[in-house]
């Protein structure tokens, strides 16, 4: 039990350091090619999965008033302020970047402004591409129930698309690490307590949703609008409701 989650973990971990670390060794082309690939892949699959479940009025319901609870409750801005309030804890005090002497005072604020919020950027894009999908919750329960096979295979995905994300956004993406241990460990954790007693229509309408909020992220990688796709979250645990009512 948890064996996949711990697997997924590790990969980004792994990831996050050499995209870090070799990173800005790599032309800025590459590294906005490798971004808008990643993008395209993502929509692809989003597509895929969002045409899972046959009704389609749950998840329609399961969407809208999944969004309207997240914007009360601001989950995205929550998310965002949690990486800041990260930033700061190890860059902060400890890392701040160096600045030319002589820079403009208003120049070199900038680039310190700049590089703080793609930390923050950085942490809650790969947060959502990493545990926003029916990948995650699928193989969250599964692992629950000791098969962590879809889980290897996640991390396998998800330790790639760290090196592109960290690449561009910096040791931000490491953070996401914990919000997989909450999140898939959390489902799993769940899952080892309820069972399977999910039926196939529930977990259907899940995928569907999980697949619209993985439009929006793919929306965001390739820079064309800024969805708060967090505050759309509640609506993967409102689809399966739905669907089953």
């Amino acid at each position: 039990m948890f064996l996949g989650t711990a697997a997924n973990i590790t990969t980004v971990l792994i990831g996050t350091a050499i995209g870090a670390v070799a990173g800005s060794r790599l032309p800025e082309r590459i590294r906005t090619t490798v971004m808008a690939g990643l993008g395209l892949l993502t929509l692809a699959i989003a597509f895929r999965d969002s045409l899972r479940a046959e009704e389609l009025v749950p998840i329609l319901a399961a969407v809208l008033l999944g969004g309207v609870l997240g914007e009360l409750v601001g989950i995205e801005q929550w998310l965002e302020r949690l990486g800041n309030r990260l930033r700061d804890r190890f860059t902060g005090q400890h890392g701040s970047p160096v600045i030319d002497a002589e820079l403009p005072e208003a120049a070199a604020a900038g680039i310190i402004a700049d590089r703080r919020g793609a930390f923050g950027e950085g942490f809650v894009i790969a947060s959502l591409v990493f545990c926003v999908g029916p990948l995650t919750v699928l193989g969250s329960i599964n692992d629950g129930l000791g098969d962590p096979e879809l889980l290897f295979i996640k991390a396998g995905l998800d330790g790639f698309a760290s090196i592109a994300f960290a690449a561009v956004y910096g040791w931000g993406v490491i953070v996401s690490a914990g919000t997989i241990l909450v999140v898939q460990g959390g489902i799993a954790l769940v899952s080892s307590i309820v069972g399977d007693s999910l039926s196939d229509a529930s977990l259907d309408a899940l995928a569907s949703a999980g697949g619209i909020l993985l439009i929006g992220v793919a929306l965001r990688l390739l820079d064309l609008k800024r969805i708060r796709v967090a505050n759309l979250l509640p609506a993967l645990v409102l689809a399966p409701l739905f669907t089953a009512l």
